[in-house]
């Protein structure tokens, strides 16, 4: 008789496998305190992050790691085809055993926003609540399921709830005051994410089953949108960073990377795009804005 490890094993391993903590935690991580520092350093103090900090980054966190799993659930008929080794599909873990562990984020990261106030705990579940519907929406609708920019339309706005809850969770607490600069933020954050996103589907050929946007728009077009969110990134820091002198134009350095990437994609003709390069891009803006709030003024 077959016997199954436990299920907070079989958690253990999706997450292992799936929800790459190196990769995910590191970006939940980058990106809470790149959009905390930056908005109190905006205002012209400078900045240290605190308990609540903390809460915020675990929060969000916790939402990717919720968001994860619903995908592999939405995903599960087009990993069955191209993906056989997912662990939904081997049956290393179960849709009810995802549901589960889903229950346990959504409830644990409320109480643990009731900590600092309702509105941290409903902006976050908002975010939460955004991912259901997004799920219900793609069985309903063919085109958000199979069109990759039609998807991506539809899909990405939940990162820009979850932006909208680190900087709604200041805002409740009275660190900053809600004003352009908040829109300007959130900008800021969905371009460097959406240069990320785009780099990873843009390739001059498409192997069987990759969902590239590349291969809805061509790899040029596709290439020139990817190089176009790095630049919007690096305007939206200008409102923000400037008036600082030259350490506010710190941030601004990590241009450098999706420019090259963008050189080497064009120029090669095959390939992929460079994935060093988007991913150097998220870190290096994230830890320069970082380090610009911790040496203001």
């Amino acid at each position: 008789m077959t016997s199954f490890p436990p299920a907070p094993a079989r958690l253990g391993r999706f997450v292992l496998h799936r929800f790459r903590p190196h990769l995910y935690v590191t970006y939940g991580l980058l990106w809470v305190l790149a959009l905390e520092s930056t908005a109190v350093a905006a205002t012209g103090r400078a900045w240290r992050p605190s308990g609540a900090t903390w809460v915020r980054v675990t929060s969000v966190v916790l939402a990717l790691l919720f968001l994860r799993m619903l995908d592999e659930q939405k995903d599960l008929a087009h990993d069955r085809v191209h993906h056989p080794d997912r662990p939904l599909v081997t049956g290393a873990i179960t849709a009810a055993e995802l549901r589960g562990a889903m229950a346990v984020i959504t409830v644990g990261a409320a109480a643990l926003n009731a900590a600092l106030s309702a509105t941290d705990s409903l902006l976050l579940l908002a975010a939460l609540g955004y991912g259901l519907l997004l799920a219900a929406l793609e069985r309903l609708s063919s085109a958000v399921r199979d069109r990759q920019l039609l998807g991506l339309a539809v899909t990405y706005p939940v990162q820009v709830v979850l932006g909208a809850y680190v900087y709604g969770s200041l805002v409740a607490a009275g660190t900053v005051t809600a004003d352009w600069r908040g829109a300007v933020l959130l900008a800021l954050s969905a371009c460097v994410f959406l240069h990320f996103e785009f780099a990873r589907k843009t390739a001059w050929e498409a192997p069987p089953g990759a969902r590239l946007y590349a291969a809805d728009i061509g790899p040029r077009r596709s290439a020139l949108v990817t190089a176009g969110f790095a630049a919007g990134a690096v305007g939206c820091q200008v409102p923000l960073c400037a008036p600082d002198g030259p350490l506010g134009l710190l941030p601004c350095l990590a241009a450098a990377l999706p420019a090259w990437g963008t050189l080497r994609f064009l120029s090669a003709r095959r390939g992929a795009w460079p994935m060093p390069t988007a991913i150097g891009f998220v870190v290096a803006t994230y830890l320069a804005l970082i380090t610009r709030a911790v040496l203001w003024p």
